[in-house]
């Protein structure tokens, strides 16, 4: 009898997809209509802790800080960032879950709402790959979103708020917690990195109180995202966002659409640069995700790796 894999996707209630290596739950994504947007929660550090939370800790209109997410500030103008413009997105359609030894894999389809028009400004295709590394309990989540306008074009507009964002738990931040910002340029705090190019950026700290115990989550930048190299959007209150449009707009076309690619790093221990840098050049030269049309009977769509 074949045994079961040992990463594997389970859908859930209310939207909502867990992700699991063996019989350990490291990873959920949501879905639902609950907030104006998709996001990761909780995604959890090697030792189970949660290494990211729902909101600020001291801003009550920072509620759309939410754990891992995904959102823009100027679409056209429009504000996607926040919660109080109307604008909205929402899971269209799920293409695959995939299980396996190795890694398990979702692809989903996004669709960007400005809250007045029912067809949706942007399409967003997400690919997911959650990846144990080692034997203590660390993974690593690779996320690759393409962006398809509606519209003939699109234009993304200068801001610091977009795309990918992350708010990490608060005995991790260094405001609210014990924790250490750092980039990998080796310096450390807000000041020093804020709007700084870093191909990456760590945020690392006890994982729970009154516990010496340090874990961290590393979020890698890909070297063929534009505007590299990238800077950053980061605060000692507990948040990292790589900022692609933070010097110049990008303008979306049909033939043109932008695909974007990041890994986070879930880690024992405070980061340790080689560590990082050994799997920044495997993400470095791993080929980007796609979805096709399978050929298995019963399976519609797959996640395969080529060059586009």
């Amino acid at each position: 009898m074949p045994s079961l894999p040992r990463c594997h996707i389970v859908p859930m209630e209310a939207h909502q997809v867990a992700f699991l290596i063996g019989e350990r739950e490291v990873l959920r994504w949501n879905s639902g209509t609950d907030y104006p947007r998709p996001y990761f929660f909780p995604l959890l550090s090697p030792s189970g802790a949660m290494l990211t939370r729902m909101g600020h800790p001291g801003a009550p209109d920072h509620d759309h800080h939410q754990s891992v997410w995904f959102a823009h500030n100027k679409v056209l103008g429009i504000d996607f960032w926040g919660n109080s413009s109307g604008a909205t997105i929402r899971q269209l359609q799920w293409f695959a879950y995939e299980d396996g030894d190795d890694a398990c894999r979702m692809a989903v389809e996004l669709g960007w709402f400005d809250g007045h028009n029912p067809e949706p400004l942007i399409r967003q295709e997400l690919c997911c790959e959650l990846r144990p590394v080692g034997e203590q309990g660390e993974y690593t989540l690779e996320l690759q979103s393409t962006f398809v306008p509606v519209a003939a074009s699109l234009e993304l507009g200068k801001t610091n708020f977009g795309f990918l964002a992350v708010r990490v738990a608060k005995s991790v931040s260094a405001v609210f917690g014990a924790g250490v910002l750092t980039g990998s340029d080796g310096q450390q705090k807000e000041t020093n990195l804020f709007g700084k190019p870093n191909t990456w950026m760590d945020y690392s700290g006890p994982t729970r109180w009154g516990n010496e115990r340090v874990e961290g989550i590393t979020y890698i930048d890909h070297p063929k995202n534009p505007g590299q190299p990238t800077g950053w959007h980061v605060r000692d209150d507990g948040w990292m966002c790589a900022s692609p449009c933070m010097n110049a707009a990008i303008t979306l076309t049909k033939d043109t659409p932008l695909t974007l690619r990041y890994l986070l790093y879930s880690h024992r221990g405070a980061v340790e640069p080689a560590r990082v840098a050994e799997l920044q050049a495997t993400f470095g030269a791993t080929l980007p995700m796609r979805v096709v049309k399978s050929e298995i009977p019963h399976i519609r769509w797959q996640i395969a790796r080529f060059t586009w």
